[in-house]
């Protein structure tokens, strides 16, 4: 009857009740439905999957039964959804591109690795596989607790017993509500092993897991992953990213044609839409050199042939298509499972302490359900004993009593037994009163005593808990342990550059004053001849211009050396590529250059061969000598390279082989020259030395490695300029005031630049609005120390030279209108 009093309608705050209705909801689908379990790492429906089929008696070893009526089983006890959603998750268990360790044997079409779907579950059938009957091994020794299903007319597991790691096994996917997990599979006795070593050794470290015992990912459909830093990163955090390829072979054929064999592929690629992707590529040129394709997979195993062309590059192309197929791919590890029902990021010493956990109350559970059941026989077989030591009198008692329950309270009374005892007396046949049957009762008697003994030996001693645990996880390695599938590659070929897919050809780089950077080819710019007005070579705002100008490989490294004495890396093709005028990008997006700091000097190395050396030179002239391959791995976030004084900057850097001679210049025209040998090779962080005196208020501008048969190069920031032999400038030793090179005056402003220079070299000028001429070195020139020199760019009013740099020289010298080039 409804109460007339009680308001019908209940307001309510929206806000609160749509939270509170999501959190129920999201906690719903992650505990109930998207994440595994730490312990067993399963989600509830293939943990119901697999007590339903062990329920009706499916095992390993008896005959197939058909999917639906095991999906009718399974959605009719436990599982309240689609039976879509039951069959294909069975399938996935069934299949060996998806599991690493199948947990249901599967007969029929249960599809393929081209995507194929299964057939209808009215066709196939299925049983439990032999790895996954250790899944539930134990289960009705009160190993783990039950909880009611969704009606409450059955009882279902909260957990399986799972006598090996699941969780890493096979790992799990799953999307959850505002969170997903993806755990790779992992090779069974890798981990298994790396659990031993936990057992024995609780501070292990994680670095020592991944040298001894667990690699990395092994994947069902095997391929191969490149490096290791990806994997210790998940293993570290829980969280990481993983590159996985094909396993490819190139084949060369007798007519002189390359082929490309694929064997193997990435985890959860599509073979067919892998193939598709091939040739539509081929199709629209955008790989070129395939002639051919064909998929001769069968059931011995895979094999895509992919034909090339006579003159086709084989391992360009196979390069090309790791980067836009699916030959090459990654995987992102987000190691998420569900501890205590609330959802957790892992590590990978988290994951196996938390299963090693789990099968220690296994067994604790187990081996007390063994000593009550011993405890409880023994209580019996103690009363049987006592009844054959007196059988005269109690089977007098049994025949004096008119019922059953006379019969059992006389037994009590008179000889101090239990109810259970004493219904264990009546109920005992007579033919356990002869000797030999009195005999095998002492006998059991004695070994449930020794039993009862050892299991409660086992309950009071953690290290005999463990000892069990080994040898049951060693059981299973020797049953069920296979060669490793996935190889991890590290270093060498192995391991694709951008650059092998990026032409190498000469780019020039520059870097304006308020760090805006771009790469251009060197062929932009046409020689001139000696006092051109130039073209414009970069678009700069009113308060920004050139300061770094260098010319080498897209595939070289170049290191910039900061103001504050730290190195930068980045690969030729990495500085974005712009037209002629625009002023590129700034260097933050490039580099992780620090607020307040600026690039001082910049070259480019090929490779870091011992023998060579980075020589640096700063503006109050110290100086430095540190080996090459200290500084082969530079940092994302860059790296010390010298440690300053207060105030000082980095100027130059210079790569030598340590036998050169040194030259250093000042802005006010002074100029030292010494052997490199004697600065002494330092550390990367060490400070140097005094390389030149400064007299009053000059600075250094440029320091160069000289070369016999070279010219010294001035250039003046109103454009005037010079070369002069090498042989004017004597040798003296480091730490001198050097001598004039050139006669400053206002008319030449103060010395830019001092280039050591050969006739077959050309030469860039650029001013501090953006123009640029480029010129052979030959044209300029030759003039003693002393000189001023000549005009090498004609500057408008208030305009200065910013940057000079050497560059390759070009084949061909093309002449043309100053003012039409400036239109250009």
């Amino acid at each position: 009857m409804v109460d007339q009093n009680r308001p019908q309608v209940q307001e309510i705050n929206i806000g609160n009740e749509m939270r509170t209705s999501f959190l129920d909801y999201a906690m719903s689908v992650i505990v109930a439905r998207a994440l595994p379990d730490v312990r067993d790492g399963m989600k509830p429906v293939h943990r119901r999957i697999l007590y339903a089929l062990n329920d009706q008696g499916m095992h390993a070893d008896k005959a197939y039964k058909k999917s639906a009526r095991i999906v009718g089983d399974v959605i009719g006890k436990y599982h309240p959804h689609g039976d879509s959603a039951v069959y294909e998750a069975m399938v996935r268990m069934a299949q060996d591109f998806s599991y690493r360790y199948m947990l249901v044997d599967g007969h029929g079409n249960f599809g393929s690795v081209d995507g194929d779907p299964p057939a209808a579950m009215r066709y196939t059938e299925a049983r439990m596989s032999k790895i996954s009957m250790e899944m539930l091994r134990d289960i009705n020794r009160d190993t783990i607790d039950y909880t009611d299903n969704y009606d409450g007319s059955e009882r279902e597991p909260k957990v399986l017993p799972a006598k090996f790691p699941n969780l890493l096994v096979n790992g799990a996917s799953g999307i959850a509500v505002g969170m997903a997990t993806n755990i790779p599979p992992h090779h069974l006795g890798e981990t298994i092993d790396a659990i031993l070593a936990i057992s024995e050794n609780p501070e292990i470290t994680i670095s020592e897991l991944m040298e001894e015992y667990i690699h990395g990912p092994d994947f069902p459909t095997a391929g191969q992953i490149l490096g290791r830093s990806g994997i210790r990163r998940a293993f570290e955090t829980g969280k990481g990213s993983v590159t996985i390829r094909s396993k490819t072979e190139i084949e060369e054929q007798a007519n002189g044609k390359s082929r490309i064999l694929v064997s193997e592929l990435p985890y959860q690629v599509n073979k067919a839409k892998l193939v598709e992707k091939i040739a539509d590529l081929a199709r629209d040129k955008r790989i070129e050199g395939i002639t051919d394709l064909r998929d001769e997979s069968d059931r011995n195993g895979m094999r895509v042939v992919i034909e090339l062309r006579r003159d086709a590059n084989p391992n360009v192309v196979l390069n090309n298509l790791y980067k836009q197929t699916p030959l090459q791919t990654s995987f992102g590890i987000n190691m998420l499972a569900l501890v205590d029902g609330q959802p957790k990021v892992l590590n990978l010493k988290q994951c196996l302490e938390y299963y090693l956990a789990h099968q220690k109350e296994i067994i604790t559970r187990r081996t007390q359900y063994e000593l009550n059941k011993a405890e409880a026989r023994a209580h019996i077989l103690e009363g049987l004993r006592t009844a054959l030591d007196h059988i005269d009198a109690i089977i007098t008692l049994i025949r004096q009593s008119n019922t059953t329950e006379i019969a059992r309270d006389g037994l009590m009374n008179q000889f101090n037994l239990s109810e259970k005892q004493s219904q264990a007396i009546l109920d005992m046949r007579l033919q356990r009163l002869t000797g030999l049957e009195r005999e095998k009762i002492e006998d059991e008697y004695s070994q449930i005593v020794e039993l009862i003994k050892e299991l409660k030996a086992i309950l009071a001693n953690e290290e005999k808990i463990l000892e069990i645990i080994r040898e049951e996880l060693l059981e299973i390695k020797e049953k069920f342990n296979d060669e490793r599938r996935t190889e991890i590659v590290t270093g060498g070929i192995d391991l694709i550059e951008d650059e092998d897919l990026i032409p190498e050809e000469s780019i020039v780089i520059t870097l304006t004053h308020r760090g805006y950077i771009k790469r251009l080819p060197a062929s932009t710019y046409r020689a001139q001849r000696r006092g051109g007005r130039g073209v414009q070579g970069m678009g700069t705002n009113d308060d920004d211009f050139v300061e770094h100008l260098v010319s080498c490989s897209t595939h070289d490294t170049v290191l910039f050396f900061s103001n504050k004495g730290k190195v930068y890396r980045s690969k030729g093709y990495e500085v974005p590529e712009f037209n002629r005028t625009a002023k590129g990008i700034p260097i933050i997006n490039l580099l992780e250059v620090e607020h307040g700091e600026w690039i001082n000097a910049v070259i480019t190395v090929s490779e870091y061969k011992e023998g060579w050396y980075l020589f640096f030179t700063t503006k109050y002239g110290v100086s430095k000598r540190t080996s090459l391959p200290q500084f082969a791995n530079i940092r994302k976030g860059g790296l010390i390279a010298l440690n300053l004084r207060e105030d000082d900057e980095l100027i130059s850097v210079r790569l030598t082989n340590g036998q050169k001679d040194i030259l250093i210049g000042t802005e006010n025209g002074y100029v030292i020259r010494f052997e490199e040998s004697q600065i002494r090779s330092m550390g990367r962080t060490a400070a140097g030395v005094k390389g030149i005196s400064l007299r009053g208020d000059d600075e250094v501008v440029s320091m160069e490695i000289l070369e016999e048969d070279q010219y010294v190069l001035n250039v003046t920031e109103n454009g005037y300029g010079k070369r002069t032999p090498v042989e004017e400038y004597r040798r003296t030793n480091r730490g001198g005031k050097g001598i004039f090179t050139a006669n400053i005056t206002e008319k030449t402003g103060k010395v830019i630049a001092v280039k050591n220079v050969t006739t077959e070299e050309d030469i860039m000028i650029m001013t501090v609005s953006g123009v640029l001429i480029r010129m052979q070195v030959e044209g300029i020139s030759t003039t003693g120390r002393n000189t001023q020199g000549v005009r090498l760019i004609r500057l408008q009013e208030e305009e200065k030279v910013a940057t000079v740099a050497k560059v390759d020289p070009e084949e061909e010298i093309i002449e043309e209108d100053d003012e039409a080039e400036t239109e250009k």
